[in-house]
């Protein structure tokens, strides 16, 4: 099997796998499965800030949430700490099902851990696949999940909010920033507002 043909082989088992989510999402008038529609939304955030994205890029964007309904949050505990184990426990899921579908699709074993590795995010900020991993992820929730994510959570504090959006932007790079201001200017003015705020006292 060619390059260009495993990577097809891959996208399409990975879009196989995330259309079997029970979950659905509203996207363009059209309900979707949830975690196939989150691919989508990945994959065209890739093409955005990458406009000529490796393979194992497009497969690592594609497989971010790799179905992810299979490890629900309600399954860890409450408080921050269990958060933070379910989503290295999560990374960890969808690391693994993306190195067997791309070892089924005729992937060397080195490509397949080094996608594994990317979707772990062990090495952000050191490594530049996996921080473009994380400045796609950061800009798919800024556009398509923060409004709701916002309304989800209105109870919390002003202070809570605005470590958030630093913690998002923290986790991003120049590339990301520049593009994150540019998808700010059609934000709703709250949460624009909001932004502006956590980005002028970015010490507080």
């Amino acid at each position: 099997m060619t390059q260009p043909d495993r990577l097809v082989c891959a996208l399409d088992k990975i879009d196989t796998a995330n259309l079997a989510d029970p979950n659905t999402e509203q996207w363009d008038g059209e309900s979707l499965p949830k975690e196939y529609a989150y691919s989508q939304h990945m994959t065209r955030w890739l093409f955005e800030l990458e406009p000529q994205p490796s393979g194992r890029m497009q497969i690592a964007c594609r497989a971010q949430h790799i179905e992810r309904w299979t490890m629900p949050r309600r399954d860890f505990p409450e408080g921050r700490k269990a958060y933070y184990e379910w989503r290295q426990a999560c990374g960890r899921m969808h690391g693994r099902r993306a190195a067997e579908i791309m070892a089924e699709c005729g992937y060397p074993q080195a490509e397949c851990e080094r996608v594994e590795t990317i979707l772990t995010k062990r090495e952000l900020r050191r490594d530049e696949d996996t921080q473009l991993l994380e400045d796609v992820a950061c800009m798919v929730f800024l556009e398509r999940y923060f409004a709701d994510f916002y309304e989800q959570n209105a109870d919390y504090d002003r202070e809570k909010w605005l470590r958030i959006v630093r913690r998002t932007w923290g986790k991003m790079s120049p590339r990301g920033h520049e593009a994150a201001l540019k998808l700010a200017e059609g934000m709703p003015a709250h949460l624009l507002a909001l932004l502006q705020e956590a980005l002028a006292e970015p010490g507080k």
